[in-house]
């Protein structure tokens, strides 16, 4: 459903002077990135893991963390969720999502917000959308310990890039001391350090490969209900397999 209240002229004018977008979305007919590097794109990837999330989401409350434009936001609002709340660090892409809901006629908060200060929203929501956050992050595994924590009730929807190989090596639960050679296993869980910059983005800081991405979110608390594209997984909020999240753990002192 549109606005109605801006031509098609004046949605692209004020599209174009609130930036690039990352996010493509077609605003009446208005497309915000129509040379996107990576094609139609969100739309591309939502196409293929879409069938995933239901269909119909009335009732049910939404927490979008790391909104860009807000192109996941619209989606849950057009399959009925009642309400939506997207946050991002970035005051521009907000205002891009901002538009883009205006434009497209959806009822959506946007918020100013680093996904460190979630548990300062005080309440949980029924899904929580994590897509395209994680690799950005300095601390990727605190940030999952504060959603599960702090503001996931039940279905976590992650998507991160990844690199390396698409294959899961078998990992045992524990390896003796000496033991090496498991970690020189393609499918190990790997989390690669970018130290400069990848893609001419210095906020790229990390590239997991998909055993890893399942491990961090296991690690988390997070069971994998399904993995339908290579770089998304579906989970459901369940018990972290240890007691203590990223906080170090304070331990006693052994006996001399």
């Amino acid at each position: 459903m549109s606005s109605g209240a801006l031509s098609r002229a004046e949605i692209r004018e004020r599209a174009a002077a609130l930036g690039e977008w990352f996010h493509n979305i077609d605003l009446d007919g208005v497309p915000t990135a129509p040379n996107h590097f990576l094609n139609d794109y969100p739309n591309v990837k939502w196409r293929r893991f879409e069938h995933a999330i239901p269909a119909d989401l009335h009732g049910q409350t939404v927490l979008d963390v790391g909104c860009n434009g807000g192109f996941y936001s619209i989606e849950m609002r057009r399959r009925g969720a009642e309400r939506v709340l997207g946050l991002d660090v970035d005051e521009r892409y907000l205002q891009q999502a901002r538009f883009a809901a205006e434009v497209t006629g959806q009822d959506i908060e946007f918020r100013l917000m680093s996904v460190y200060d979630v548990a300062e929203l005080g309440e949980r929501f029924d899904i929580v959308l994590f897509m395209g956050v994680l690799y950005h992050l300095r601390h990727p595994l605190l940030a999952l310990d504060l959603i599960h924590d702090h503001v996931a009730k039940d279905l976590l929807i992650f998507q991160s890039m990844q690199r390396g190989t698409s294959s899961i090596a078998p990992v045992r639960a524990d390896y003796d001391f000496f033991e090496q050679d498991h970690f020189e296993d393609p499918g190990y869980p790997k989390l690669h350090f970018i130290e400069h910059e990848y893609a001419g983005d210095w906020t790229n800081w990390w590239a997991p490969n998909v055993a890893c991405s399942a491990a961090m979110l296991r690690s988390a608390g997070f069971d994998i209900l399904e993995h339908p594209e290579e770089e998304v997984f579906i989970c459901r909020r369940g018990e972290r397999p240890k007691a203590a999240g990223a906080v170090y753990p304070a331990r006693p002192r052994r006996s001399a």
